[in-house]
């Protein structure tokens, strides 16, 4: 039969085994996973051999390192290693350059990356190092427990950096692997124990056979803890950030800059979170930009548009380079000047995306940024973000004709179907209205100002942070009907309806134009965050729109008869009210534009881009929060408040009667015993009760006081026991605290700290909720109406 330690060992081995398939869809390939499985096994197999040996454990895991350092040797580095097995200098030198190469491809490859040598030697080599201590901890220093660290870690790195939908089976597998191995490592516990409980036989529970009582309800609890796991978190609030979030939680990049880009879902929940009357400057601009209307500080595009969702595509983040290289779709004969632009970041804001202007040739900025090549973008890794940072951007200021635009080529194969993708969910309602508006349109730039004209001038649109158009897929044909909302409304409708018409589209975010200071700066503010669609046109490149009324600049390559490109008509916005105004004080008026007081008026938040909830938390939400935040401390803690309580109610007051004597006597002498327990001894239901005090003050190491208070207990609980008529007891309470302060002066500090913090006789909760269960069982079967029918006779 294999023994209780070659059991956890297996086990060991497949719950690091279980926590590294999270690991999976990092790679395109799986073959490193059964390579590492194969010396996994190899590595606890040498444990357990100096285990059995058996040596001493610092020893055992030198062992268990060596081999390790071996195995890896003559997988990676066998031509530069001493007699092809022993690593030496060379192959320590050649494994760090493996390690640099592999960083680097995390760098340069977006998930699912290729397994390069580089980064399976990362992936066979962390999983090593993970398994040599879920080993070490769960097995040579039978402590299970702490094993589930190293296996959280290994998790946590790969569901950090992946997003496909299935993080829960790997966690499920994860956990499974980490119950696994507590179970086994408890019922070795209890096979060493034996049934140390006292009490009354348990009935049908004593005489089942099989696995003890106690495993059989721990895979219960195990079962439903994960259950409860799993559901969770559909139950509690989420918390949310915003891509403009001054913290910087919205989006980001995995560990290393090697991950993908986070999904946002900023247009289908549609909460009114935009009425934060923060002004605040978030950046002090300095530009060489003549028309200073055109200086939008882009933070990022967002082109995957799934019906309810807008959010990045996943894509590949590498080392910023020197120069970037020429925007996409941008030809020689497009007039465009390269100008520098000088951003000074508040100390308060830090956001993970470095808001530019589009399209940026060069970037001078100190800290850990990655270069996203497709959307011309950096993002911040290791936490890297941008309070407080001073940073030097050069840009292409282009200045595209009209004549130009409207003669522009069809764009190529792949722009077209990776932009102009558009889920079924959509409704029909969105290509119907962007037919009617461009009816006549000769080309798809005819056809983009017909769209932007629509919602700025001739459609009734009206600017407003106060609606609610709804969520899902209806989204957008709410608001085509309604014409009312703010930038992200305009911008993701004015973005689907070009995509159902054919022309590439794709939604940027980040800032408008700020407000000219007297010393030539622009302070750009809270205020200003704002949404715009991005649509491509060959020989160009990605061109701005601006379809929300009353907010940013129209581009000049849109306004009728301006063939000179010169700066913007401002009162152009403008032109949008309606021509029989309301009584009611319009909540579209533009600050600026009407020269009011730009502190007075109502502002966008920096969740412009990204509503993320409505007027504060509900009350239910943070009561769920409160109770979360209760339960986090008290799970570990609940043996410590269990046995406090059941020390106050054992030897709490008690009635005075003669039918009182035998409960307040048999509870005291059952919290003494509790707390022999505790502190290491285990009760034997096989000892009278003067044979189980006599053991308690020799294992104890009690005298005087202490070993005289033990055996007046004793005493009394045989009276209880034996007597007719059992004399009462008093002081029986200071007799255990007498006996329990001598068992913690004896006992070590960490016995003591054990006996406080884990105690061995919270385990009764384990088989008490198991009886109870037995028992209500057992009343149910035996109300089951065919119990009572009569037996058919054979005759």
């Amino acid at each position: 039969m294999i023994s209780s330690l070659a059991r956890l060992t297996v086990r060991a081995w497949a719950a690091t085994l279980l926590a590294a398939c999270a690991l999976l869809p990092l790679v395109e390939s799986t073959i490193w996973i059964l390579q590492a499985a194969l010396l996994l096994g190899v590595q606890a197999g040498v444990g357990a051999a100096a285990r059995r040996v058996p040596l001493a454990r610092p020893l055992t895991v030198a062992a268990q390192v060596v081999v390790t350092l071996v195995l890896l040797t003559l997988m990676f580095a066998r031509e530069y290693a001493v007699a092809g097995l022993i690593p030496g200098p060379d192959a320590l030198r050649f494994f760090g350059q493996l390690l640099e190469q592999g960083g680097q491809d995390v760098n340069r490859y977006a998930i699912p990356a290729p397994l390069s040598d580089g980064i399976r030697l990362m992936l066979v080599g962390g999983m090593l190092v993970i398994g040599l201590l879920v080993d070490m901890l769960a097995v040579t220093f039978r402590s299970a427990a702490p094993a589930g660290l190293p296996l959280l870690a290994l998790y946590s790195v790969a569901a950090g950096l992946t997003d496909n939908g299935i993080e829960w089976l790997w966690f499920l597998l994860a956990a499974a692997g980490y119950l696994m191995l507590l179970l086994a490592e408890g019922r070795d516990r209890l096979s060493q124990w034996g049934r140390v409980f006292a009490g009354p036989p348990r009935g049908r529970s004593r005489e089942t056979p099989g696995a003890p009582a106690p495993a059989r309800f721990g895979h219960r609890i195990g079962v439903v803890a994960l259950g409860i796991a799993l559901v969770a978190p559909l139950a509690l609030p989420a918390m949310d950030g915003g891509l403009l979030d001054p913290n910087g939680r919205g989006m980001g990049a995995g560990v290393g800059g090697g991950g993908t880009i986070s999904a946002v879902n900023p247009l289908v929940s549609l909460r009114d979170s935009l009425n934060n009357d923060d002004d605040r400057a978030v950046f002090s601009v300095r530009t060489e930009m003549e028309n200073t209307s055109d200086l939008y500080l882009r933070i990022v595009s967002l082109d995957d548009f799934d019906g309810t969702t807008w959010k990045p595509s996943k894509r590949a983040i590498t080392q910023v380079p020197e120069g970037f290289p020429a925007p996409p779709g941008l030809g020689p004969d497009v007039e465009f000047t390269e100008v520098g632009t000088s951003v000074s970041v508040a100390k308060w804001y830090g956001q993970t995306w470095l808001p530019m202007p589009y399209p940026p040739s060069r970037v001078s900025v100190g800290g850990d940024w990655r270069y996203e090549p497709v959307g011309m973008t950096l993002v911040g890794d290791h936490g890297q973000n941008t309070r407080g940072l001073t940073y030097e951007v050069r840009s292409l200021d282009v200045r595209p004709t009209a004549e130009q635009l409207a003669k522009a080529p069809e764009p190529p194969a792949d722009v077209l179907r990776e932009y102009t993708e558009l889920p079924d969910s959509l409704p029909s309602l969105v290509h119907e209205t962007a037919r009617d508006v461009t009816d006549g349109a000769k080309s798809d730039y005819d056809r983009a100002v017909m769209l932007q004209d629509w919602f700025t001038l001739s459609g009734d649109f009206q600017y407003d942070t106060q609606v609610d158009v709804g969520s899902g897929s209806q989204a957008i044909a709410r608001f085509l009907k309604d014409k009312r909302g703010f930038c992200v409304h305009y911008s993701f409708a004015m973005a689907s309806m070009a995509r159902s018409l054919g022309i590439p589209a794709r939604i940027a975010v980040g800032f408008a134009p700020g407000t000219p200071q007297a010393d030539g700066t622009i302070s750009v503010a809270m205020r200003d965050a704002h949404a715009w669609p991005e649509l491509y046109f060959e020989g160009v490149g990605w061109t701005r729109f601006e379809p929300t009324p009353t907010r940013g600049s129209t581009p000049d390559y849109t306004v009728p008869d301006v063939e000179d490109n010169g700066p913007a008509d401002p009162a152009r916005p403008s032109q949008a009210a309606p021509a029989d105004p309301s009584a009611q004080p319009s909540r579209s008026t533009d600050c600026r534009a009407d020269g009011s007081d730009p502190g007075s008026c109502e502002s966008e938040s920096p969740q412009a881009a990204l509503p993320a909830g409505g007027d504060g938390p509900k009350w239910h939400v943070v009561l769920l929060w409160a109770l979360a935040g209760l339960l986090v401390p008290a799970l570990p803690l609940s043996p410590l408040l269990w046995r406090t309580r059941m020390r106050a109610v054992r030897l709490g007051g008690h009635g005075r009667a003669e039918e009182d004597i035998a409960p307040h006597v048999l509870a005291a002498w059952e919290e003494l015993t509790d707390t022999a327990w505790d502190h290491g001894i285990v009760p034997d239901e096989s000892l009278t009760p003067r044979g189980a005090a006599d053991r308690i003050v020799r294992t104890g190491g009690l005298d005087g006081d202490a070993a005289a208070s033990v055996r007046r207990l004793a005493g009394a609980v045989e009276q209880v026991l034996y007597a007719p008529r059992p004399r009462p007891a008093v002081g029986l309470a200071d007799d255990v605290r007498r006996a329990a302060a001598a068992l913690r002066d004896s006992a070590s500090r960490r016995a003591r700290l054990r006996a406080l913090l884990a105690p061995r006789s919270a385990g009764r909760v384990v088989w008490t909720v198991s009886d109870r269960w037995a028992t209500l069982r057992d009343r149910l079967v035996a109300l089951r109406p065919d119990r009572h029918l009569p037996t058919r006779q054979r005759g």
